[in-house]
């Protein structure tokens, strides 16, 4: 999961970003590129925890179908 192409390359990417923020001469981040960052972070936050939601609902699927709803009906 956290092989995947396009995290990689945002990861890598971020770094280098931070890494020329903090090690530029006299000269720090300014506020956009910092909400810039902090906004793609944010992006990949969101949508690994919409994966991550939808791969736990197809598992709960998965589990009610076979299990026929759990059997955990009155009597």
């Amino acid at each position: 999961m956290l092989n995947h192409p396009w995290i990689v390359y945002l990861t890598a990417y971020l770094g280098v970003r931070v890494h020329r923020a903090r090690t530029a001469p006299s000269r720090g981040a300014s506020a956009v590129e910092w909400v810039i960052i902090t906004a793609i972070i944010a992006g990949v936050a969101f949508g690994l925890a919409a994966l991550i939601k939808n791969l736990v609902e197809q598992k709960q699927g998965e589990i009610e179908s076979t299990f026929g709803g759990g059997g955990g009906g009155k009597k």
